[in-house]
């Protein structure tokens, strides 16, 4: 089959080209176009540490600020090896998107340190940490750009950052992060909110989409994101997880995995290509199984152009930040595949991320319940308004997604004005 896209090189010129389809859809003003299409901060930060032997080590911090306009960036702040500025612009032009798409009044940001966490000890990581977020602390705060976790950082991190803006502040400012320790301010839901929004969105899909129970799903990625889903599904009676996959291996059987008793198996240290459930396959295999429902929760780019053809799911959600790309996207839409995009279906760590900053901001803590009420609510409405869009223009869930939230963002733009 002939395909419109070009391969692209990096994250973010497929960031900036999935921009440039929804500018085109939306028929947006190509000056306006052009301003959403650069960060309004790109910040690099030289981050030295003194290490345990006494030597001196700096690494390179970086922190997009892609978007302020609908109010203050918000964005996790990851620590890789491989994490290049790129990288981190398109991760935090697409959390703009997420935050408008959901309809939450923050922009995008994304943070990262170009480092191996495994070569660091406690004390080093702390350092690393604490002199980063010394460095970007004129750049950030409750009113500007709040950090959250990400890849291979957590709840302590969060902590030694608020400890370290509210020591600069001279005050506490709980509000600086979210994801961060419960008993300094943070949201216990938070730990399960990305995959709670992640379910919302495979339900209503699936409801779409008239499918009938056992609907089988395959989880690809079964870390933090991936195993909450499929433990949130498994007391589903019209749901059947039949694969699961990991860095490592993958399991699959046909009429549901155990995924309870293979919990109990992961928290007693088994690998989980080695529990006694389900067949084994290689990891990647499982983007290919037999199934109703694929959500991979793992890294970009895991559907590409050399497999998407060979997905046998009927829908995709994606739990992962980029799993599909471009080509890929093309490719399942033309097999007949619905895709919940990246920017909808994992937006609910976001929204309990906002639901935590305000609580932090009032002072006043909300019920547990309460806050994963509010968040099905916001999570159904957006994919209603995105599905919504999707039929007005005849376009993927994708397009009308990036749709929604570049028309809001872009609106937000026009009525602010340009100063000066």
């Amino acid at each position: 089959m002939t395909l419109t896209g070009t391969p692209v090189a990096s994250p973010w010129r497929e960031a900036r080209r999935q921009l440039e389809r929804a500018a085109e859809t939306l028929a947006l003003d190509d000056g306006l176009h052009r301003m959403l299409a650069v960060p309004r901060r790109t910040i690099e930060v030289a981050v030295p540490i003194r290490c345990d032997d006494g030597t001196v080590r700096t690494f390179l911090g970086v922190r997009v600020q892609h978007s302020t306009t609908r109010g203050p960036a918000k964005g996790g702040l990851r620590y890789h090896p491989d994490v290049t500025v790129e990288e981190v612009k398109a991760l935090a032009m697409w959390m703009t998107w997420k935050c408008a798409v959901v309809d939450i009044p923050y922009g995008g940001g994304k943070g990262a340190i170009v480092c191996d966490p495994a070569e660091l000890s406690l004390g080093e990581r702390e350092r690393m940490t604490r002199r980063y977020a010394s460095e970007i602390a004129p750049l950030i705060g409750p009113d500007r750009d709040i950090l959250a976790p990400d890849m291979n950082t957590g709840e302590r991190e969060m902590a030694w950052i608020m400890d370290t803006y509210s020591s600069v502040a001279g005050h506490p400012v709980g509000a600086s992060v979210t994801g961060k320790p419960v008993i300094v301010g943070g949201s216990g839901p938070r730990r399960a909110a990305t995959a709670s929004g992640v379910v919302v969105c495979l339900r209503e899909a699936v409801r779409i989409a008239g499918l009938r129970g056992p609907v089988r799903v395959a989880v690809s990625g079964y870390g933090n994101v991936g195993r909450l889903v499929a433990e949130l599904l498994a007391d589903d009676p019209e749901i059947a997880v039949v694969g699961i996959a990991d860095v490592a291996g993958a399991r699959y059987a046909a009429d549901g995995l155990p995924i309870a008793a293979i919990g109990a198996e992961l928290d007693a240290g088994t690998p989980l290509a080695e529990v006694p459930f389900g067949e084994p396959m290689p990891r990647d295999a499982l983007l290919e199984a037999d199934c109703d429902v694929l959500v991979p929760c793992a890294v970009s780019g895991v559907l590409d152009e050399h497999n998407a053809e060979r997905v046998r799911a009927r829908i995709v959600v994606e739990g992962a930040n980029g799993p599909t790309t471009e080509l890929a996207d093309e490719l399942l839409a033309a097999s007949g595949v619905t895709v919940v995009p990246d920017i909808l279906a994992n937006a609910g760590g976001v929204v309990v991320s906002y639901y935590e900053w305000v609580q932090a901001l009032q002072a006043m803590p909300w019920s547990d319940e309460e806050v994963a009420t509010r968040l099905e609510g916001r999570m159904a409405a957006a994919f209603g308004q995105v599905r919504a869009l999707a039929l007005e223009y005849d376009v993927s869930l994708r397009r009308a997604a990036l749709c929604l939230a570049v028309r809001r963002v872009a609106d937000a733009h026009l009525a602010r004005g340009l100063y000066p």
